[in-house]
């Protein structure tokens, strides 16, 4: 990813645009001030360019902020709970403040809320997986400011990326079901436009389901949020097909959780009739009844050695330097699976 050897000020936007720098100034700080149209330009311009503006000029020239933003999809559920954990615990001993945000899986909300991120001049940035938008990447590259994508691992990365190989995640997940013996085999995951581990999972599960020679019909993979209500109620309904599954696939724990209850609130038993494998690992899936079967994300380990990776380019800064840090998954089998009985 090549950065523009020329820094991008107002003057920059001005000439885009078409208009004189105080328009630009207006527009930014009083847009009502401003002609719709002319606006509309200058916000083309400002989105094409990557200009950011200083709303830390305050501070000394060439002085660090110590601060570092990190930008996650949700904080609900446990979802990244543990890697905002260690990511924060890892960068606040080294004397950094975290800045968090969210975007509820919506990478034009993403874009937004990185570009506060950066008018407040944070020294470096962490962003989730590596589906981004063109703008998005396009604002990174005219920053001279470091960037990691946590979570998701790929050898073809755009930025450096620090996580697991969710394709690895979703192929050991479907190879433990085939292992058992299943052939009828459901999955549920969310959407996954704009979720690449999501999407990774997915694929990698169903492609290695089919190598066994097992069908899986249209009816046996279905869409759920990472919401546990949506979950059981989108269970429900897969389970109450005339041709049962006898196995199930969730695109992660939280998905596997409603499964679970809407299986039990309909009387069937897990593992002896239907068995489920969850994807992540969170806190208190080992501790549910029963116990959830999963593969671990390390998202402790991914959280820190992301803090520990970003305080180093804020010391020694080399955009064209991309590093690759891949952090293996681990099958944990539980209660939730096993051998498929005899018809």
């Amino acid at each position: 990813m090549k950065k523009q050897s020329y820094k991008v000020d107002i003057v920059t936007v001005a000439n885009a645009a078409g208009v004189s720098a105080a328009t630009v100034s207006r527009a930014m700080n009083h847009p009502d001030l401003v002609n719709p149209s002319t606006r509309k330009r200058i916000e083309e311009a400002i989105r094409k360019t990557g200009y950011i503006r200083n709303r830390a000029a305050q501070t000394m020239h060439g002085r660090r902020s110590s601060t570092l933003g990190l930008v996650v999809p949700t904080v609900n559920y446990s979802i990244f709970a543990e890697l905002v954990q260690s990511f924060n615990d890892t960068v606040a001993e080294q004397g950094f403040t975290l800045l968090l945000a969210t975007h509820g899986y919506d990478l034009k909300v993403e874009y937004r809320v990185l570009r506060k991120l950066l008018e407040h001049r944070v020294d470096g940035v962490a962003l989730i997986g590596l589906d981004h938008s063109d703008d998005t990447y396009r604002l990174l590259a005219s920053q001279d400011v470091p960037v990691v994508a946590v979570w998701n691992y790929s050898e073809t990365s755009r930025i450096s990326c620090i996580g697991s190989d969710n394709r690895e995640a979703g192929r050991i997940a479907a190879e433990h079901i085939l292992s058992l013996g299943h052939s009828r085999i459901g999955f549920i995951f969310p959407p996954t436009d704009e979720n690449d581990r999501a999407r990774g999972r997915l694929e990698a599960a169903m492609s290695t389901v089919k190598k066994s020679g097992a069908e899986i019909p249209e009816a046996w993979s279905v869409q759920s949020l990472y919401n546990i209500t949506q979950a059981k109620a989108v269970s429900r309904v897969l389970f109450n097909q005339c041709h049962p599954i006898t196995a199930l696939i969730c695109g992660n724990d939280i998905i596997a959780q409603g499964a679970v209850a809407a299986a039990l609130e309909l009387g069937i038993r897990i593992p002896q009739d239907l068995s489920i494998i969850g994807i992540g690992d969170f806190a208190g899936s080992a501790d549910m009844f029963p116990a959830l079967s999963t593969v671990r994300i390390p998202a402790y380990e991914i959280g820190s050695q992301a803090g520990r990776h970003l305080i180093n380019c804020v010391a020694d800064f080399d955009p064209h330097d991309i590093v690759r840090g891949k952090i293996e998954v681990v099958l944990n089998p539980r209660a939730t699976t096993a051998r498929q009985r005899g018809d």
